[in-house]
């Protein structure tokens, strides 16, 4: 009677007309190699987000769909939605 633990990404999407790329992460249990339990995460990756840690996949299509063109698009649709608030990059290092 061996449990297992499994953290795979099972699912990813492109949605909008700005390409973000939704990602579910399935958590499963596994005994005997029957799923006992399992529990999903979600999350979204915007045009311009750092992908460097993110599953290769993901990476992948990330790359393919945030093209410079989208990325400058969805930055300026970002701006036009919250006029009067700057847009400010942190540095880590403060």
């Amino acid at each position: 009677m061996a449990l297992n633990k499994e953290v795979i990404v099972d699912k990813i999407e492109i949605v909008g007309d700005f390409k973000h790329v939704q990602v579910r992460t399935a958590t499963r249990i596994v005994e005997d190699g029957t799923v006992i339990s399992s529990s999903f995460h979600r999350h979204v990756v915007a045009p311009g987000d750092d992908t460097s840690n993110e599953d290769p996949q993901v990476q992948a299509i990330c790359a393919a769909v945030h093209t410079q063109d989208v990325i400058d698009a969805y930055q300026a649709h970002v701006a036009a939605s919250n006029p009067g608030i700057e847009q400010v990059e942190s540095d880590p290092a403060e």
